[in-house]
């Protein structure tokens, strides 16, 4: 019996419950950025206005949830003087004329800042060019506002629609005048969602609803031990069960082709293969804590050296030494890996939720020994990413077998299949010394970073002297004012992947930092905020980032039964971020009740998307703290899904109160710093609570 197919966008539309179902209907994604429409203004890869008065604005960052899709156009739109309401938003596809598309590192508003405000203002005097033309006036004489082009002596108006054929013809300024802030009227202002609606009622695109003509399905069979090879398969089983059309083999594994998912998960059970396991079979996360320890009783590459933190810490009046250790994590989408891929002799044309489209392009035209430009990449919605989906397993899986099979394919990775065989925030170990002087002040800070290196893994040998830069990130640039500061890192490389998480490796040093200045403030008799702030007395924006903070969730004044614990981090993006937790113990378990957030990141171009981003950083920084734990046994990870790998729920999710300092007019990141004070600040509040200091994650009592 062949199982039935529920349409996600079915599902949703229908309020969750179906009653009947069919099969999903075939979805014809069309090209995006193809050619641009003839007698429309289209001065650059950014944005087309037509005589209907549309203004199109491809967007060329993959939107994850952060909202680029609306932020990005607005900051165009705004420079324009277009009538937002007439604005037209498409994702493109990997295309040079964008530039770099990678989508992560909170990068995309403040990259794209001044381009998209460069490409804006460019359309707008080319706009502004044409009527002044037309009037026979000078062009300082007219304004853009509201899509349309308005002499400011007569009051007489055309409309971009009116302009955009002559306009079309003029040459495009090369360095065209930016507005002032004061002229801004959507930067700055809440703007819903551009694809909110559609998301609401099951209309949005994501890679899993892609279907296209003649498609086939795809699970792949890999070896459940981290670099485990094949030694050999049989496929006459797989090839019996109903809907299987064909079994392939593809580098990572076997790959298993059916009519539909189901049949081709079935088919895959069916497979009988023979793996060496290798050495790693012999790997447990007990082995792996310990070698860590170890490697942290050693000195490691020499990250910074400030003073001579050694010598102040024999002197010091009071020694404070602790270590801290984070687990191995799953990035956890929600929306499972997944891509579509057709390979045709002399093209390839691929959909997916990825985070780096041009990278997906180059790599699979190298796969398939084709040029770039006959590989197609369009970019759907992503159901999260975290810095998964920047890995492109799945992808160059899709396009082997299509190119094998010789039929368009969706592969799918099953939840089971990314939470054991994908990739995973490293797992570290943080040594700390601390030393105090007879007036209480802090004289000397020692912090030792065990961890594998991201960067080492995907190129052997480019570490420097064995210093990995992006491991030590928060913990070599800490800010606060230390004169003798010592940080060092201590390579140790694991067969178990690991990748980029959103926030890298700052959830790790900043649990470890944060914590430690709390003990720190203990052991000087000294309040948390109040030695945050003389170690940050030379910070004016981390300052005002903290007391902000700690004004607005009531610092010192914590609800019967419930304490306060406070964290700071200055994120690599340039964004500070201060969280206060308000926790209490419910039958013996955390709650975290409130969360307040104190955010500076520049210009905050839509606050409304920026006060999302803190939310959802929230609940997944929260997950980290409290449930989050990857575990490895006989090289296998242990965990399958969401009932043994919990997400934080909503009965869970803590009210959470976001504020922004004054900004400085320069936009900065937002999607990732909210995660990385959270668990310091929820453990630091565990310590007030119950007397229990936390110096591993997750949290437990």
């Amino acid at each position: 019996m062949a199982a039935p197919s529920v349409n996600r966008r079915e599902f949703v539309a229908t309020g969750g419950l179906v009653l009947a179902v069919a099969a999903a209907p075939v979805l014809r994604p069309r090209v995006m950025a193809g050619r641009m429409p003839t007698r429309a203004l289209a001065p650059g890869a950014f944005v087309e206005i037509s005589p209907d008065e549309t203004v199109t604005v491809w967007v060329s960052k993959s939107d994850m949830g952060q909202g680029v899709r609306t932020a990005l156009p607005m900051i165009l739109a705004d420079e324009l003087g277009a009538d937002w309401s007439r604005v037209r938003v498409v994702q493109a596809d990997a295309d040079p004329r964008f530039g770099q598309m990678g989508t992560g590192g909170s990068t995309s508003v403040a990259t794209l800042w001044e381009p998209l405000r460069t490409a804006g203002a460019q359309a707008r005097e080319m706009l502004i060019a044409a009527a002044a033309e037309r009037l026979g006036v000078a062009a300082g004489e007219c304004r853009a506002e509201r899509g349309a082009v308005i002499h400011s002596a007569s009051g007489r108006r055309f409309s971009f629609g009116d302009l955009v054929q002559r306009a079309a013809l003029l040459p495009v300024p090369p360095n065209p005048p930016l507005k002032p802030a004061s002229q801004f009227t959507l930067i700055g202002t809440d703007v819903r969602g551009v694809d909110s609606r559609d998301k609401a009622t099951g209309r949005a695109q994501y890679g899993i609803d892609v279907v296209v003509e003649g498609m086939k399905y795809v699970v792949v069979a890999r070896c459940p031990v981290f670099g485990g090879k094949m030694r050999g398969y049989e496929a006459a089983a797989a090839r019996a069960v109903p809907g299987v059309v064909a079994v392939v083999e593809v580098p990572t594994g076997v790959a298993v082709v059916a009519n539909d998912t189901w049949a081709a998960i079935q088919g895959r059970k069916a497979l009988a293969c023979n793996w060496d396991e290798g050495a790693a079979a012999e790997l447990d996360s007990a082995r792996i804590s310990r070698m860590l320890h170890d490697r942290a009783k050693m000195a490691g590459a020499l990250a910074r050296n400030d003073g001579d933190a050694p010598a102040a810490l024999a002197k010091a009046a009071k020694q404070i030494e602790a270590t801290f250790e984070v687990p191995f994590l799953a990035h956890a989408t929600m929306e499972p890996m997944n891509c579509v891929a057709d390979v045709r002799p002399d093209r390839c044309e691929i959909w997916t939720p990825h985070q780096a489209p041009d990278f997906v392009q180059g790599e699979a035209a190298k796969l398939l020994g084709m040029n770039a430009d006959q590989v197609t990449v369009h970019t759907t919605l992503l159901g999260g990413g975290f810095g998964r989906r920047y890995v492109p397993d799945e992808v160059l899986e899709a396009v082997e077998v299509s190119r094998a099979a010789g039929v368009p394919v969706k592969l799918v990775l099953p939840r089971e299949d990314d939470m054991q065989r994908g990739w995973f925030r490293p797992v570290s170990v943080h040594r700390m010394w601390g030393g105090i002087d007879r007036r209480g002040k802090i004289i000397a800070w020692h912090h030792r970073v065990v961890a594998p290196s991201i960067t080492e893994q995907w190129a052997p040998g480019s570490s420097a002297n064995g210093l990995d830069p992006e491991a030590v990130d928060g913990a070599a640039d800490l800010h606060y004012a230390i004169p003798n500061l010592k940080v060092d890192y201590g390579m140790l490389q694991t067969p178990v992947p690991v990748f980029y998480w959103r926030s890298v490796y700052a959830t790790q040093t900043c649990f470890a930092n944060e914590c430690f200045v709390d003990e720190l403030a203990e052991a000087a008799g000294r309040d948390p905020v109040e030695l945050r702030r003389e170690l940050l007395a030379d910070s004016p924006r981390h300052l005002a980032v903290l007391d902000l903070a700690a004004t607005k969730a009531g610092w010192g004044r914590a609800p019967s039964g419930r304490a306060l614990g406070i964290a700071i981090h200055h994120f690599f993006s340039d964004t500070i971020v201060a969280e206060v937790a308000e926790v209490s113990l419910v039958d013996g378990a955390i709650q975290v009740h409130k969360v307040t957030c104190a955010v500076d990141c520049g210009l905050v171009v839509n606050p409304a998307n920026a006060r999302y981003q803190i939310e959802s950083a929230i609940v997944y920084g929260l997950t980290a703290a409290l449930k989050g734990e990857i575990t490895i046994e006989a090289g296998r990870v242990k965990q399958s899904n969401f009932h043994d790998y919990p997400v934080l729920r909503m009965p869970e999710m803590p009210a959470v109160e976001v504020y922004f300092t004054p900004g400085d007019g320069v936009p900065r990141g937002m999607g990732e710093p909210g995660v990385p004070p959270l668990a310091p600040a929820v453990a630091n509040a565990v310590y007030r609570l119950t007397g229990k200091r936390i110096r591993r994650l997750p949290i437990r009592l």
